[in-house]
């Protein structure tokens, strides 16, 4: 009865299973209308009124998160990764998503703990930690997910390349104007400032580069920029083509699923020559010994054929008085 119970809350809780229908359009709207009530709890003259009714909702919220959180954690032993009691629950407790739980319902607790105001306001900002959650029931934000991961090689490699320019860009910026603009140009920390909306090729206008030697790199630093900021769209496109190339071949292969089983045809037809071909082998092995056993009695019956009348001549030569 437990183990029912615990995979019948597991495939309620699991996004997209049959079970969880109406439990993931729930807590979907749940997740966004804590998001509009916290960006609302900043206007005062919207909070200040209806400060009690903020507060309830987000009692309701934290209820329905926290409880969420534990049957997540006591029933995850239903997937195959997680199937230790112990172990597996740990596992499952440090995973991405399980951490995103946490820290939604977490800065809810954590104020009983500290009386601090400001911390108290922190954890209060801490609470759109709950958007997060929807990345296990949006579709698209689990593609978003799975591009960045398909291509986090290439992102990394593209992210230190930026960097590499900026510190570049920011000394030799630094060095070429710091004694004509000592107040917007007084360390390389500070020109990084410049060097950062300068390859964003944002240019607020706030700091800008007036000797020649600055503009000169400055235009250098633009025309960089405006190339390298375009190589991650590249690469974030044809990721988001393989990702969708992929979910296409595999919605092609579940409709190959078989009903009954719920394995793939391709596997079952895999799986079924490999029994033919077992079955073949094994007759072809009992073929071989029937056809070694009839050579055998061949081989015995031409001996007897060829040499059986010496035999009897000779028996009978020894039985003549």
């Amino acid at each position: 009865m437990s183990q029912s119970l615990k995979a019948r809350v597991f495939g309620i809780l699991e996004p997209g299973d049959e079970d969880s229908k109406y439990f993931d359009p729930f807590i979907m709207g749940l997740i966004m209308l804590n998001v509009v009530a916290v960006v609302f709890e900043t206007v005062k003259s919207i909070y200040t009124p209806y400060a009690h009714v903020f507060y309830a909702f987000d009692v309701f919220s934290v209820a329905v998160f926290t409880v969420e959180y534990i049957l997540r954690v006591w029933s995850c032993t239903e997937d195959f990764r997680f199937k230790d009691p112990v172990r597996g629950r740990l596992r499952f407790m440090v995973t991405p998503m399980a951490i995103v739980d946490l820290m939604a319902v977490l800065p809810f607790y954590l104020p009983f703990v500290s009386a601090d105001l400001r911390f108290m306001r922190a954890m209060r900002l801490f609470r759109l930690f709950r958007i997060l959650k929807l990345a296990r029931y949006s579709e698209s934000l689990q593609t978003f997910i799975d591009v960045l991961r398909l291509k986090r090689e290439e992102l990394i490699l593209m992210f230190f390349a930026i960097m590499i320019l900026l510190i570049v860009s920011s000394s030799l910026v630094y060095d070429a104007e710091h004694e004509a603009q000592p107040d917007a140009f007084s360390s390389i920390p500070a020109a990084m400032w410049w060097g950062i909306v300068t390859l964003a090729t944002v240019g607020y206008g706030d700091v800008y580069p007036e000797t020649t030697w600055g503009r000169l790199i400055g235009s250098v630093v633009v025309i960089l920029g405006i190339g390298l900021f375009a190589l991650p769209t590249g690469v974030l496109a044809s990721g988001f083509a393989e990702v969708l190339a992929r979910k296409k071949e595999k919605q092609k292969m579940e409709k190959m699923r078989c009903p009954h089983c719920g394995r793939y045809m391709g596997d079952l037809a895999r799986s079924v020559d490999e029994v033919h071909e077992k079955n073949r082998i094994d007759h072809f092995g009992l073929n071989a010994r029937f056809v070694t056993l009839l050579n055998g009695l061949q081989y015995s019956l031409r001996f007897l054929w060829n040499h059986g009348h010496h035999l009897l001549r000779k028996a009978q030569v020894r039985c003549l008085p």
